[in-house]
């Protein structure tokens, strides 16, 4: 895979604003203004305490890491599966005609660290179930990690709509210390409830999502190392080419039947 230049993805960039923008457009429709849904004291009950909740649960380098994998969110799709078959086919076909060597040249020319490390152990002759058992063990570390961003969110998710009721209760009971002004019990329960708000939508509109964006490129990204698993197991078996590519458009399929039936 040779380096691409950096890509955004429409979607995530659409979806983003558009999810905030269709609750703000029904509270207007229903006839509420924009800024009673601004309420600080309700932000920091629900997105203080997720932050304090998340604090004790992870470890710093841990929440440090699902943020920035959030970034990758809006960052382009990855390459297609079909384009890293073709690569090893290719490779394949540049090893048959003259040897492993002429496969040092695409070390550097990937922005693929793990096809990098896989094409150096095959360039450097270690042996193929040394090759397979070391990507293996890489390519778990690396699912687990991206696991772990996605509970994450999952788990920042399952607390802000209990938060969020934790902020309308403290906002009830403050009307509750003001039944002596009856003219400010309405607007003062309505404040009371924007936390709920803030809570359910951020669970719903913001961390899932993102959760389950990143699970999902997560698995691509696994198909990808198991991909480039089974290449560099195969061109070390000097498989020929087209035998190469049947083989891994096969585990392609293979995988994605899996996934359904397991879905």
């Amino acid at each position: 895979m040779k380096r691409r230049r950096f890509e955004l993805d429409g979607a995530s960039l659409v979806g983003a604003p558009l999810a905030l923008g269709v609750i703000l457009a029904a509270h207007v429709l229903e006839g509420g203004r924009v800024r009673t849904l601004l309420q600080p004291t309700a932000a920091v009950v629900v997105f203080g305490g997720t932050v304090a909740a998340m604090l004790i649960s992870f470890p710093l380098a841990t929440l440090v890491r699902a943020l920035r994998a959030c970034s990758t969110v809006f960052a382009g799709p990855p390459t297609p599966h079909r384009s890293l078959v073709l690569q090893f086919a290719e490779f394949a076909m540049r090893v048959r005609r003259k040897s492993v060597l002429a496969l040092e040249s695409e070390i550097g020319a990937t922005d693929d660290p793990f096809l990098a490390r896989a094409l150096t152990m095959v360039v450097d002759g270690v042996a193929p179930a040394d090759v397979r058992h070391a990507l293996e063990l890489d390519s778990q570390a690396r699912e687990d990690a991206d696991e772990e961003c996605v509970h994450v969110l999952e788990t920042a998710a399952g607390y802000t709509p209990t938060l969020g009721i934790l902020g309308a209760v403290l906002g009830l009971i403050h009307v509750m210390e003001n039944l002596s002004a009856p003219a400010t019990l309405g607007s003062g329960i309505a404040v009371a409830f924007v936390a709920t708000v803030y809570g359910v939508g951020a669970a719903n509109l913001v961390l899932l999502p993102l959760s389950t964006k990143l699970r999902s490129r997560a698995r691509s990204a696994a198909l990808a190392r198991d991909l480039i698993i089974e290449g560099s197991s195969a061109i070390q078996q000097s498989m020929p080419p087209r035998l190469l590519e049947q083989h891994l458009s096969a585990f392609i399929h293979t995988r994605d039947d899996d996934r359904k039936a397991v879905a």
